[in-house]
């Protein structure tokens, strides 16, 4: 690792402890001197990014500083020094930045010069990230949540932030699959399902590879609709055998029917007839679950291809239906269920969604994932066999699922006024905040965002009602069992008198305040991902703001005072006077509120 791969993590490191580093010019100035001497130019936008985290910061005096130490550098300063003031400040040190640190020069003290403006307190850490920073170590991973323990047991193997984001995406889109039909929630006078289509991306041999494990939690279901079909093929060969035989009597026997291949996991590498028949023979439902994205987008680059129109009706659950040519079949399903889980390199994006205009980049749910920095030891002391383990977890929520099915026709997710009034107001801040940054595309994708909030939500509060039956594995007396789990309700229109008797096909599903403020507290990060990806689309005609104000505006949360807006503003060398006729211009067109002096929040 060079010098300036330990400068970024540094920085990194430094900004997520949100401390100041050079509280009196007595750390200042060293701290000048220690980035110039190491990286020289390079380094000027890192020691920015350290000094600005000074309320008081000012560009063009911390500029000429570090001009005058790459002019003046001596060698009693080195990246120690910057060791050194972060452990002063209190910084923690990964096990990869605190080995590196024995291998810098000690830190020495310097005399301070009277040359240069002393050192800054720091401000109030700017918790957004740049929306189109190319960077994906820079996007921000999911808050820390003790999600319901079934769920969390599968996250808990992530040994990386990242990793352990990926697989509650990944869990919760397999889970939400699984549940289809059964689960759904009204959302915009439409009823939804819990089916997602969630797409993973990360530079080669960087942790993705985890999406495999999730696979395991669906190959019990989908093993044994094969095996079901199997034995219904040996049946039909027999009787087919048997009516070929039939001579004359052919004519007053009905010829054995081929049974449908039923089948849950559905092959990215199909055709659109293909895919088209997959799903019409299991009623809608399936999940595509591909490692490599240019999977499905070669085979929907093809000529017997193009079934991403597929992809983007199943979202909204529309009706799918085609017409054989040979023989005059008409098939149809009225209502679609088709989930996705894909990963893949950012090179795989392009392919799949060639712009921001097609109807796939607002529907998928967005992960990028940083790239790895150190060597890891892939010899676990612990002798786990994560598919085995997995595998087992899947078994699991399957014999939970057949019970469920069997006693339930339907559980619908009820949110309470006030969580849909909390909801609308963080989303419209969101979309708000998309449309004077990206415009239209990003306006669509939160939209859309919105309606994956709403299908983890449902997924999240299930699985945390059932969470005592999943543990335990017990499906005895399931209607009794379920009216005593948390969460869930007889739906009001079943009858008193079929409740008191444990005859309830329907249920209502709350979610806890807790779990709900998790999951919602998701969409700022899902939104920042879909903005990278955008970021890597073709350009189009998409609203774009004027350097540096795009880039000030990407840098502000989604409400904030004037104190921050001044801060970020500095960091994109934007005046104050600029500022504050930016912020009225916007404020007069409706884009942000004014909620008090000095407040404001996009609209």
């Amino acid at each position: 690792m060079n010098e300036i791969d330990i400068i970024e993590q540094l920085t990194i490191a430094v900004e997520q402890a949100r401390v100041n580093l050079a509280p009196t010019y007595q750390e200042y100035m060293p701290l000048a001197f220690a980035v110039a001497n190491s990286c020289g130019e390079a380094g000027r936008s890192f020691f920015h990014r350290l000094c600005s985290l000074s309320d008081k910061y000012r560009q063009n005096e911390a500029d000429k500083l570090y001009s005058h130490a790459l002019q003046n550098g001596r060698g009693g300063n080195s990246l120690g020094t910057v060791f050194h003031l972060a452990q002063l400040a209190g910084v923690r040190l990964d096990k990869k930045l605190a080995n590196l640190q024995n291998l810098q020069t000690p830190y020495t003290p310097a005399p301070a010069s009277k040359t240069f403006a002393p050192a800054h307190e720091p401000p109030a850490p700017v918790h957004v990230q740049k929306e189109s920073n190319e960077n994906p170590a820079s996007l921000p991973c999911f808050p820390d949540y003790q999600w319901p323990h079934f769920l969390q047991q599968v996250i808990d193997c992530g040994d990386t932030p990242a990793q352990r984001d990926i697989l509650l995406l990944g869990a919760v889109t397999v889970f939400g699959a699984t549940l289809n039909k059964l689960l759904c929630f009204t959302y915009g006078r439409k009823s939804k399902y819990p089916c997602l289509q969630t797409f993973i991306i990360a530079p080669p041999a960087s942790g993705k590879g985890a999406l495999t494990w999730v696979r395991r939690l669906a190959e019990p279901i989908h093993d044994s609709l094969m095996d079901a079909y199997s034995e219904k093929m040996k049946i039909y060969r027999r009787e087919k055998a048997q009516w070929d035989v039939l001579g004359k009597e052919k004519a007053k026997t009905p010829e054995p029917e081929q049974p449908c291949m039923k089948m849950f996991l559905i092959a990215g590498d199909n055709s659109g007839a293909g895919m088209l028949e997959n799903l019409m023979d299991a009623d809608g439902v399936g999940l595509i679950c591909e490692t490599e994205a240019d999977t499905v987008s070669t085979a929907t680059g093809t000529d017997y291809g193009h079934w991403s129109d597929t992809l983007r009706k199943s979202y909204d659950h529309e009706r799918l239906a085609y017409n054989r040519r040979t023989n005059h079949e008409y098939r149809e399903c009225k209502k679609s269920c088709l989930s996705i889980l894909l990963s893949g390199t950012p090179s795989q994006v392009k392919p799949l969604i060639p712009s921001a205009e097609n109807g796939l980049f607002s529907r998928q749910v967005f992960y990028c994932m940083p790239p790895i920095h150190e060597w890891v030891d892939q010899f676990d002391q612990s002798g786990s066999d994560y598919d085995t383990l997995f595998t087992a977890w899947g078994e699991r929520w399957k014999h939970l699922l057949d019970a469920l099915t069997a006693a339930v026709s339907g559980i619908n997710l009820k949110l309470t006024q006030e969580q849909k009034e909390e909801f609308n107001v963080h989303l419209s801040c969101v979309f708000g905040r998309a449309s004077v940054v990206h415009g239209d595309h990003m306006k669509s994708a939160v939209a859309r965002i919105a309606i994956n909030i709403c299908r983890i939500i449902s997924i999240v509060a299930l699985i945390r009602s059932l969470d005592a039956l999943l543990m335990s594995g017990s499906t005895d007396d399931l209607v009794k069992a379920l009216m005593s789990c948390p969460g869930l309700s007889p739906s009001s229109h079943v009858p008193q008198e079929n409740v008191q008797d444990g005859v309830v096909p329907e249920f209502d599903l709350a979610v806890s305040s807790e779990d709900f403020h998790a999951v919602l507290a998701l969409t700022e990060p899902l939104y920042l991902h879909s903005c990278h990806i955008l970021s890597l689309l073709p350009s189009t005609d998409t609203v774009q703001q004027k350097a540096p104000q795009g880039a000030f505006l990407d840098l502000l949360p989604l409400s904030f005072t004037r104190s921050q807006a001044l801060q970020a503003s500095a960091r994109c060398g934007i005046p104050p006077n600029t500022l504050d006729s930016l912020l009225k211009r916007m404020t007069d067109k409706g884009q942000l509120v004014k909620n008090g002096r000095g407040e404001y929040k996009f609209y």
